[in-house]
Parts: structure tokens; sequence; C-alpha cells
């Protein structure tokens, strides 16, 4: 049975672990989690926040994907927003979930990545 997720991965290129860190941190507020040093030498970097984690690995031929992303619940989406928007990301709002507020916005490597909260 599954009980939970346990993380979500995402690609990057090589080289991309910089930008990476002050977009996940800088900007969304996460946390950089050690990797095991067996996958450490791999590249890439774990961040999370709560009991959420994004692992980013090093891909060859990284392409950004134009429509699979992760979907992070947040809290003042509005605050989170601003936010995002004062460090620099770019935010668009969709209003296309019912009962939900929600925004897309990308990692510097071009990573969809949904932000929602539920209203009410």
């Amino acid at each position: 049975m599954i009980s939970a997720v346990d993380h979500v991965q995402l690609a990057a290129p090589a080289g991309s672990e910089d930008a990476l860190r002050g977009y996940y941190v800088g900007v969304l507020g996460m946390t950089e989690i050690p990797k095991p040093p067996v996958l450490a030498a791999r590249g890439g970097c774990w961040f999370g926040a709560g009991a959420v984690q994004l692992h980013l690995g090093i891909e060859a031929d990284f392409r950004p994907s134009a429509k699979a992303h992760p979907g992070l619940r947040v809290v003042d989406i509005e605050a989170y927003a601003a936010r995002l928007e004062a460090r620099g990301a770019k935010v668009t709002w969709d209003e296309g979930l019912p009962g939900h507020r929600r925004f897309y916005s990308e990692d510097p490597v071009g990573n969809r990545l949904e932000f929602l909260e539920p209203e009410g």
C-alpha cells in the first residue's frame, strides 16, 4: 500500500547546481538536503521544505518538459507569489482549477512548477 510521496525527481543539465541552489533556496525558501556521497558523485542537488522533497538530477540530454510538473501546496499564495516576483521569478496565474488559487513558475533550467492553495 502506498502511504506517501517520498520525493519528486526533476532533471537538470550538468553544471547547473549553483543556479538551482539560488532558486530553490534563495527564491523558494527551501533547504538543501545533503545527498549521500555515492549519489553526490553524480551531481545534482536535493531540496526540502517540511515533508516536501524535490531532487534535481543531472541528465545528459536535458530538455525541460513543457507540461510535466510537481504541484506544490502553499500557504498564503498571494504573499508567496509576491516573494517569487520580488526575487526575479516569473509568476503566471491560472484560474483553471475550481476551488483553488494557483500559479506557475519555472526554475532556472526551465522546469515547470505549480503552486496552489485551496480556496476557503
